[in-house]
């Protein structure tokens, strides 16, 4: 249900980026108030607070990002609120931003290793992604698993890519045992 709510919101509030023209900044802003909400659970909790008066809350909407953000971005927040979806901002945000991104050509990697890769390694691994994507640019988030021994895993969307040996041995070992099992049978 939450993903449908989030979709549903989030596909409205990029029709009216397009429509306005205005997607780079919108998604700026979205970027903005996303990274707020995350650094203020505080925030959320008194926007979620039942026992607060949706009024109230529509009044601290315009105190915190009333100037700050588009006039836009701050009545499609207050119609969240208006609706009780407030619980759903942030993942209305990550759809929205996620939508826009993918619209403009922008991939979003998550890119796993057992060590830190160097710039040179990185800019090796972004070449090669947006050779073997239809992306124009990439967003590469790094991340480090010693677990991993060697090889990397990639994440785009729902797409992963896992070329690591640890992979590679779990898939060794359960081949192995399929063969010692068919050889069991045998006897």
């Amino acid at each position: 249900m939450a993903k449908l709510i989030s979709k549903t919101y989030g596909d409205a509030l990029f029709e009216l980026a397009v429509e306005k023209q205005c997607e780079d900044s919108m998604l700026a802003e979205a970027e903005t108030v996303l990274k707020a909400l995350d650094e203020n659970p505080d925030f959320s909790k008194l926007m979620n607070h039942p026992k607060i008066l949706k009024e109230e809350k529509l009044k601290v909407l315009e105190e915190v990002f009333k100037g700050r953000v588009s006039d836009e971005l701050t009545g499609f927040m207050a119609i969240i609120i208006k609706k009780d979806r407030f619980a759903e901002m942030e993942e209305i945000f990550r759809y929205f931003i996620s939508r826009v991104k993918e619209y403009k050509g922008i991939g979003v990697a998550f890119v796993t290793t057992p060590l830190p890769l160097n710039e040179i390694q990185k800019s090796q691994v972004e070449e090669r992604l947006l050779e073997t994507t239809s992306y124009k640019k990439m967003e590469i988030h790094y991340g480090v698993d010693e677990s991993l021994m060697g090889g990397m895993v990639i994440r785009i969307g729902d797409r992963v890519v896992d070329s690591s040996i640890r992979t590679k041995l779990e898939e060794l070992k359960r081949q192995l045992l399929k063969v010692r099992l068919d050889c069991a049978d045998r006897n």
